[in-house]
């Protein structure tokens, strides 16, 4: 007992020591240089010093608020363990764009700019990290982005299964605490998924639906149907932030958020080492990004089953700026308020057509073929989910067109050398998942 007592003291220790050092490493580095900020950024100080605790800062959509959030004003502190890159790692996984490590990210925009990114390199499952961190930055928001986001990494075996809900749950459990404990008037802003509501034959509501029932009435949480080990805890840390939001007075923002396509925001495109990572396996690559590449390197892009699954999809350049609306107007006290974050909808089909059409522009034919799903889901659906709160705030969409494809296709032509065309067919079944260890992404579907 007393050695492990003094390992524990030591872990401890070394954890607080941790979030010091690398909070005044990469502070003290990011400082040596302040130019002005770059001519194509906006200069504006929407965020007035605001304080903001990005939790998965370096993923796809964090890495894009973070900057975005800097770029405007607010004091930024990225709080990660990396485990998303340590996925690649696991499965040979890449992303088609080349990015740097944390550290040079964080240290070139602040060379570039002059506006300092704290980073805290660590695991918000260790609750004592968490506590440190708090304590040292004092953040007024938090957005949790620090999940496991992808289904078919969930479903992949029984491992990765109780992962993905460990993960997840345990760290926005921690969150809570966290803002409980050392930030009561910290405004909670999480990313949950419109994959929550599964797809319901009635009209999604943004979070909540008032229903009579034998002559009474009562508005009360929007029924769950998550389709996979990932939606699922998704759906529990809904239920968890609703519950500590009413026990705890605190204030939160639930966004469930539709498939996010592009890759360039205004920030992330001054400089090659700030770009974002964009991800084209059946693993992590999402809908719109895997067709968009599949095209370019002239591989056939693979609709699941009958194509007729219909989900919200939005820009990029528009989670940023709903992050940046859910902070600037925060929840009351004491709720859990609920938008549904995306801009349109669209069908699997709908969007394998609106590449063909476009393709041509830039020189690209196409394909289309149909592959079995490895997903249990309907294939044809009744689809009609509302989305109001964010545009009542002010939410301005950039809608899919054209000029967007365009762009797309071109940054995949630019990377298409770095696609291993091996990674893109479907790999992970959902009714195969099992209790074996699963060692490499290939895996037969």
């Amino acid at each position: 007992m007393a050695a492990s007592s003094a390992s524990s003291s030591m872990m401890k220790t070394s954890r607080r020591a941790l979030v010091r050092r690398t909070r005044s490493h990469v502070t003290t580095r990011c400082a040596t240089t302040a130019p002005a900020s770059p001519a194509t950024l906006s200069a504006k100080n929407e965020g007035k010093g605001k304080r903001v605790m990005i939790v998965g800062g370096d993923g796809y959509c964090g890495w894009a608020t973070s900057l975005h959030l800097s770029a405007r004003g607010y004091k930024v502190a990225i709080v990660d363990n990396l485990c998303r890159r340590s996925f690649d790692d696991q499965l040979g996984l890449n992303s088609l764009t080349p990015i740097v490590g944390i550290h040079e990210r964080v240290r070139t925009w602040g060379e570039l700019t002059g506006n300092d990114i704290e980073l805290m390199v660590g695991d918000v499952t260790d609750y004592e990290f968490l506590g440190e961190s708090f304590k040292s930055f004092e953040p007024e928001a938090i957005v949790h982005f620090g999940e496991q986001r992808s289904a078919p990494y969930s479903m992949l075996d029984r491992s990765r299964a109780v992962f993905t809900q460990y993960n997840n749950v345990i760290g926005t459990i921690n969150c809570l605490y966290a803002i409980k404990e050392f930030a009561p008037d910290c405004h909670l802003v999480k990313l949950g998924t419109m994959g929550e509501y599964g797809t319901p034959n009635i009209d999604i509501e943004e979070g909540y639906i008032t229903i009579e029932h034998n002559g009474r009435t009562d508005t009360l949480p929007y029924p769950k149907q998550g389709g996979s080990f990932y939606h699922l805890s998704k759906v529990h840390d809904s239920h968890n932030i609703h519950f500590a939001a009413k026990a705890w007075n605190i204030a939160c923002t639930d966004l469930n958020q539709g498939v996010v396509y592009g890759i360039s925001t205004e920030e992330t495109m001054i400089d090659e080492r700030l770009i974002n990572r964009l991800d084209y396996d059946s693993v992590f690559g999402t809908a719109l990004n895997r067709f968009v590449i599949q095209a370019a390197v002239g591989h056939p892009m693979t609709v699941y089953g009958k194509g007729g699954q219909t989900r919200g999809f939005l820009d990029i350049r528009d989670t940023v700026q709903c992050l940046q609306i859910a902070i600037d107007n925060p929840a009351s006290k004491g709720e859990m308020r609920v938008f549904n974050q995306f801009t349109e909808q669209f069908s699997v089909n709908e969007l394998a057509e609106i590449i063909t059409k476009a393709a041509p522009k830039v020189g690209l034919s196409p394909e289309v073929i149909n592959v079995p799903n490895p997903r249990t889901e309907l294939e044809e659906h009744y689809y009609n989910a509302k989305n109001t709160n964010l545009k009542d705030l002010g939410m301005q969409p950039h809608l899919l067109g054209d000029n967007i494809i365009e762009t797309l296709l071109q940054y995949a032509v630019q990377y298409k050398d770095r696609c291993d065309k091996t990674l893109i067919m479907p790999s992970v079944s959902w009714k195969e998942s099992g209790s074996k260890v699963v060692t490499h992404g290939n895996v037969k579907a």
